[in-house]
């Protein structure tokens, strides 16, 4: 008989890999970039790591750059596309690197890097509605798959949501949750 106190739904979180606009540092937020020959690398160099590792279900943000990830470390594994594990929008940020936000919006963005929770982006998503999307996917997707082990491949933003910290391009994130406490 299983010890139920010691069972615990393995939630392995990736970062897709790397995009053109990554190494430039654009925000890309929802535009639907895709991997370039970097990333595909660094998704060989994940699923080679988790190729052993019993993954009961795939989950991955809609956008090509996460589902471009997912397939590559899970091979012939059906993916299921959540939209709410998307990377925040950053309204008129969106496409601009740091340099040129701060030409065409300097003063909306300086008090935007300095508290993002209580300044809204122009068109952007705000980050508490952002949060709480992020927090009720994970949440769901924990409680469809209890005591499994299910990978969720989506974005810096989003991860950083559960974890406080943004991951490099192309990295993971373990997590276990016993009895739906991590």
């Amino acid at each position: 008989m299983r010890n139920i106190k010691s069972m615990a739904t393995k939630l392995i979180l990736i970062r897709h890999g790397s995009t053109d606009w990554n190494i430039e540092k654009r925000y890309s937020g929802l535009i639907d970039i895709g991997l370039n020959d970097k990333g595909k690398k660094e998704a060989r160099c994940l699923y080679k790591r988790l190729k052993q590792e019993k993954v009961n279900k795939v989950y991955a943000s809609d956008r090509k750059r996460a589902i471009q990830t997912a397939r590559i470390i899970f091979k012939g594994l059906k993916i299921e596309k959540i939209p709410d594990l998307r990377e925040v929008h950053f309204g008129c940020f969106e496409g601009l690197t740091h340099e040129e936000i701060m030409k065409k919006h300097g003063k909306i963005y300086k008090r935007w890097l300095n508290n993002p929770f209580c300044v809204a982006v122009p068109g952007g998503e705000d980050l508490k509605d952002f949060r709480k999307r992020v927090i009720n996917a994970v949440r769901k997707i924990i409680s469809l798959n209890r005591n499994k082990t299910v990978a969720v491949v989506c974005h810096g933003g989003t991860i950083s949501i559960l974890t406080g910290k943004i991951p490099a391009p192309g990295s993971l994130t373990i997590i276990k949750y016993k009895n739906g406490k991590d």
